[in-house]
């Protein structure tokens, strides 16, 4: 008898914690994260966790998406190697994932993304910039948020023509699909808005001088009426420091990757400066209100040491909320056509972001910022016509 009611009450506990779970199945989603959280890419991809994080914490507080899903927040690390990115990748799609997040590297995110490609899962890429090769996944699983190396030459491009510079120089490397890139990418949307490239040079990572450069561009006669490059750190430090000291004044244009403590204190020598940046957190804007609170809860300085992924990371994950509630579903392609579809969404960024009929290559504003007394100062928010961006 006492055993008989035993087993009864057993089995009405677990019947009611098979019902709570399924009911937490359906009110919960899976939104996995293979970041780069150690090696190389942890920087970045800490940078990434973090703002994701964020922004599943309030929405979670909030009542989840729509009122109704909770997100189940998982990150994984992958060593930032591309060999370990496709076994996490896997890993969360076989342990039920709906939206996988990818890591900032390229080549990672290809390898991470395929398991999901297959399942029919949407990836989203909020600091990849590299363009070409969205193609890997197909137009309905990957989105790139990130403003993409052609859109970051376009709004250069664009912005250089309205101050009526008609000649350029382009510094590139062929290190690195941006610092090889986004140079040409410049020249052709430059070419096409009636500039003219009268110039250019190469270098390599970890190059200590740039003399051959520099001479090359003091020897043109008139001088270039500008100098683009996507150099990043040590190499952009360097060339800019050299190129001032050997008397070139010409305006220096670059891309995001100049956006950090070490260019604002390069001092006179990076006076008027002008590169692209994702956003620019002007006073009371949601931008700077994500700085100060990310610089509250992980450290830092919100002016200088809150880089751009974490707040495009936090809009990837406002903008899948957004696509869950449209699409009022959390079936991945469901999710997939809801983020295909999105037109002028605005995020913490402040910017537009538009991905219908680009095959999962984001259209959105961009700031162009002027380096002004050891500050940056906002020249204009830009976003360039579809046209005016070079094709991959």
């Amino acid at each position: 008898m006492h055993r008989a009611l035993l087993s009864g009450a057993a089995a009405c506990v677990l019947a009611l914690a098979l019902q709570t779970a399924a009911a937490r199945a359906d009110d919960t989603i899976v939104i996995g994260f293979g970041g780069g959280l150690t090696g190389s890419l942890a920087f970045y991809d800490g940078l990434t966790r973090n703002g994701a994080q964020m922004a599943v914490d309030e929405i979670n507080a909030a009542g989840g998406i729509a009122g109704k899903y909770r997100i189940d927040f998982e990150v994984k690390d992958v060593g930032s190697e591309p060999s370990a990115a496709i076994a996490v990748g896997r890993e969360f799609v076989t342990g039920g994932a709906k939206v996988l997040i990818a890591p900032c590297d390229l080549a990672t995110a290809v390898i991470f993304g395929l398991p999901a490609e297959g399942a029919g899962i949407p990836v989203v890429a909020p600091c990849v910039s590299t363009p070409d090769r969205a193609a890997a996944f197909g137009r309905r699983f990957l989105f790139q948020l990130y403003p993409a190396d052609n859109l970051q030459a376009a709004a250069l491009a664009k912005f250089a023509r309205e101050q009526g510079y008609r000649t350029a120089y382009i510094l590139q490397s062929s290190a690195t699909a941006a610092t090889e890139k986004l140079p040409l990418y410049f020249s052709r949307a430059f070419e096409a808005m009636g500039g003219r490239l009268v110039g250019k040079s190469g270098y390599a990572l970890g190059q200590p001088a740039f003399d051959a450069a520099i001479a090359d561009i003091k020897k043109l006669s008139p001088p270039p009426d500008l100098v683009m490059t996507a150099a990043a750190e040590p190499e952009f430090p360097i060339f800019l420091s050299e190129l001032r000291d050997a008397g070139v004044t010409v305006p220096v244009l670059a891309s995001d990757a100049i956006d950090s403590p070490t260019t604002l204190a390069l001092g006179d020598a990076a006076e008027g400066v002008v590169y692209v940046g994702v956003g620019y957190p002007a006073a009371g804007s949601a931008l700077a209100k994500f700085d100060q609170d990310y610089a509250a809860r992980f450290g830092g300085d919100p002016q200088t040491d809150v880089a751009p992924y974490a707040a495009t990371a936090y809009e990837a994950i406002e903008l899948i909320a957004a696509a869950i509630a449209k699409a009022g579903s959390i079936d991945g392609a469901a999710i997939s056509e809801a983020l295909d579809g999105t037109a002028d969404f605005v995020g913490v960024t402040g910017a537009r972001i538009t991905l219908v009929g680009r095959h999962g290559l984001a259209l959105r504003d961009v700031a162009i910022i002027r380096i002004e007394k050891g500050r940056k100062t906002l020249v204009e928010m830009m976003r360039p016509e579809p046209g005016e961006v070079p094709a991959p």
